[in-house]
């Protein structure tokens, strides 16, 4: 009997512990509503548009068709995904695909950086801020009129290039259809247009190393370069690696609104990328189920290699994003 008298004792207890909890919750949340309104407008931004859509993801797996729906589709499990590995184009996507990223990657993760380091070493004055405003600039110009600004530059006869080209004595050739140009336009283009606001975050984590260090290394007669190779690079460290793993675990990810605009029927076997393939087919072709798997294909080999990568970071660096 006393047993059961102290058993209920514990169950009135621990229901009213937890009537409590959930009291000085929801109490937390009414004294900081701002803050959770705040939160709630990405958090449905992420689930209404990432999540959700992850529902149509078994129709690579299935012979979509739009009159029967997606639950009335018959399912058909690997065909699509077989059918691309088979495909002639499989080879030629991935190549492309691989080549664009780790060429974007070794020319454009390395230049913020550098631009950063610069940037910091100038402490005041009006050339800081043009330098700023100069590279700045280009990230705020649309795809479509930095693609007109390259196609312009480098139209045979008429561009800048050719002018610059002509002066030397050289012949101009269309770079745009050449297939062995593309890749380096393509590149070094988006080097020019990113470099600039890709080295703000960079420059935020210069700004918060400690000025003690700089003083310590100043009056220890230090030079410049001592200063960035012992005091600046080492707090980059952080930030460099996590931005490096976000970089490697997107490398399957080449855009498509640049690399699709760039694209002619002479460079085309070095422009033609999984992002491009995929629009084609899934879009143009109306092949919705095949092009789905295209795209599935690409995610979780992106989500591989960010697992592989952030796991190689945490063992090596002890950064990583989890």
């Amino acid at each position: 009997m006393e047993h059961a008298q102290v058993k209920a004792v514990e169950q009135r207890v621990h229901r009213d512990t937890r009537f409590a909890g959930k009291q000085s919750a929801w109490k937390k949340v009414m004294r900081h509503w701002e803050l959770y309104f705040l939160v709630l407008l990405p958090v449905a931004y992420l689930i209404i548009f990432k999540y959700v859509p992850m529902f149509g993801v078994q129709i690579a797996f299935k012979d979509f068709n739009v009159v029967q729906g997606i639950w009335g589709s018959q399912w058909v499990g690997m065909k699509h995904f077989k059918a691309f590995f088979e495909s002639p184009n499989f080879w030629l996507t991935i190549r492309n695909t691989l080549g664009v990223s780790f060429y974007s990657l070794l020319a454009g993760f390395p230049i913020p950086i550098l631009l950063a380091l610069a940037l910091n070493e100038i402490r005041t004055g009006p050339f800081k801020k043009t330098v700023q405003m100069v590279t700045y600039a280009p990230h705020f110009i649309s795809t479509v009129v930095m693609v007109s600004i390259v196609m312009l530059m480098l139209t045979p006869h008429v561009g800048v290039v050719d002018r610059l080209f002509a002066m030397f004595g050289a012949d101009m050739t269309n770079m745009m259809g050449v297939p062995e140009y593309f890749k380096s336009i393509y590149v070094w283009s988006g080097v020019w247009q990113e470099m600039g606001y890709a080295s703000i975050i960079y420059i935020a984590a210069l700004a918060s190393v400690d000025p003690a260090l700089y003083e310590a290394a100043r009056v220890d007669g230090a030079s410049r370069w001592k200063k960035i190779m012992y005091i600046d690079l080492p707090s980059l460290i952080p930030v460099t690696v996590i931005m490096l793993i976000l970089s490697l675990g997107n490398i399957m990810g080449v855009g498509f609104e640049k690399i699709y605009l760039m694209q002619n029927p002479l460079n085309l076997s070095s422009s033609e990328v999984i992002s491009t393939y995929v629009y084609k087919v899934g879009l143009v072709g109306a092949n919705f189920s095949f092009s789905s798997a295209v795209g599935l294909f690409n995610s979780v080999v992106n989500l591989i290699l960010l697992l592989i990568v952030n796991f190689i970071a945490k063992r090596v660096s002890e950064t990583s994003l989890w």
